[in-house]
């Protein structure tokens, strides 16, 4: 009976273990692998707490109790918005992110929904000959473009209304970034958009690595507010995440908005971004329009001169 107790105290306490292993993305990209599923786990972990104190296993359940609520808090930080928008003005700004998917043709209800929000920015990923047909059909709204080829799914895409300083564009072929500057009403702002891989066991932790020092290394020779927007194929409480806005200086755009029903699953993850040189703003989801992504929408004020790092 002591075997069986002890073997069924081991399974009851492996959500603790890997939530736990989920806030280890800094030491391996597994942990972060880990984090997409955080919140499943932490409700694993609430009746495994249940089940262990049933048993009388009070210590092994406060032990796990403590780990639940941690990783609870870091799910609660990233689901509440900070910060809100201060009314109107030249320093406000709205961005539209949206993967295409590589599979869409009919792009006609994508410009609708985008000249009904009227943004400042667009970033687009899955940018293919199928779709983009969509820039020419915005193109005198958003005549400043910048593309850059990224992988079969197609290519990575900054739009905005704001005039491009000339020399300004920067295209990583293949990795996955590109960005432009443009002038607009505050000074100049850097627009990137970012296409990630697929988490651990997938390309994506040398590819992010990468970009955020190409970040890093742009906002260093040319400091300027940022705007970052991309489908970065991971969850906003992850280690990954952190990175991206440390080497921006930026910061994500919150609450949350689940962007991407997981394939057969059906749960919705957040994995579409958007990090701005502000202090808060507003986050909606737009529809998704023929993708498998929803677009989301932020809105946010940028201050003049006010470095991305």
């Amino acid at each position: 009976m002591g075997l069986h107790m002890t073997g069924w105290g081991i399974l009851a306490s492996l959500p603790f273990l890997l939530l736990a292993a989920s806030h280890l993305g800094a030491l391996h990209p597994a942990g972060d692998s880990l984090a997409v599923f955080r919140p499943w786990l932490v409700a694993l972990a609430a009746l495994a707490v249940a089940l262990l104190l049933a048993r009388g296993h009070r210590g092994a359940a406060l032990a796990g109790m403590l780990v639940m609520l941690a990783s609870g808090a870091t799910l609660l930080r990233a689901w509440l918005p900070a910060g809100a928008v201060a009314g109107g003005g030249a320093g406000v700004f709205t961005h539209y992110q949206k993967n295409m998917s590589y599979r869409l043709a009919d792009t006609a209800p994508l410009a609708e929904d985008i000249r009904a929000v009227a943004p400042d920015f667009i970033t687009l990923q899955e940018v293919t000959y199928r779709n983009a047909r969509l820039l020419a059909v915005l193109a005198e709204e958003y005549p400043a473009v910048q593309e850059c080829p990224f992988a079969k799914v197609g290519g990575v895409v900054v739009a905005s209304r704001w005039p491009k300083i000339a020399g300004s564009g920067r295209c990583g072929a293949g990795r996955g970034m590109t960005a432009m500057q443009v002038e607009t009403p505050i000074g100049p702002v850097w627009v990137i958009a970012i296409h990630l891989h697929w988490p651990w066991p997938f390309g994506q932790p040398a590819q992010a690595r990468g970009i955020a020092q190409d970040i890093a290394v742009l906002l260093d020779e040319d400091p300027a507010p940022v705007v970052i927007g991309g489908d970065f194929n991971m969850v906003p409480w992850s280690h990954l995440m952190g990175m991206m806005e440390q080497a921006s200086g930026a910061r994500r755009i919150g609450g949350v908005a689940p962007s991407f029903p997981l394939p057969k699953i059906g749960a919705k993850i957040p994995i579409d971004h958007v990090l701005a040189s502000t202090d808060g703003g507003r986050l909606e989801r737009r529809p998704r329009l023929g993708s498998d992504h929803f677009g989301i929408v932020a809105r946010f004020a940028l201050s003049r001169g006010a470095a991305g790092q």
